[in-house]
């Protein structure tokens, strides 16, 4: 339950004390018709786990660039080939990468443009709370 603090007193929100029932119903209303659900929430909230993760994201952003094989990536995000193989698997079975094989080599890209959107959104919210 929601509390409203006051000066000396604890006041439990309710439906009968709320200020703004009438405001909030169509509001209320759309958040509950908008609600993913329970699967499609986990999914948003997995995909953010995954690429929230320092070195994944470093690999997430070297591959923004261009496709490119383990050793450069490795070049290009620093670390072991053990470390950023293991990385790129955990991206890879999350499909935010995928490889293709030319040779003897591995390549690996972005697998979906909407990370690429999620990425560009989030450097766009960073360079904003730099500049205030």
């Amino acid at each position: 339950m929601n509390s409203c603090s006051y000066i000396g007193e604890t006041k439990l929100m309710t439906k009968e004390n709320c200020e703004y029932e009438t405001e909030h119903e169509s509001v209320v209303r759309r958040a509950k018709e908008n609600m993913p659900t329970a699967k499609n929430l986990e999914s948003v909230c997995n995909t953010f786990r995954i690429i929230g993760e320092p070195s994944r994201m470093k690999i997430v952003l070297a591959l923004l660039q261009g496709e490119m094989c383990v050793y450069h990536i490795v070049e290009a995000c620093g670390g072991t080939q053990s470390a950023v193989s293991h990385q790129l698997r955990v991206l890879k079975d999350n499909r935010v990468i995928k490889s293709r094989r030319e040779g003897q080599n591995v390549l690996y890209s972005i697998a979906d443009d909407h990370i690429v959107k999620l990425i560009e959104i989030s450097k766009e919210h960073l360079n904003c709370k730099l500049e205030d």
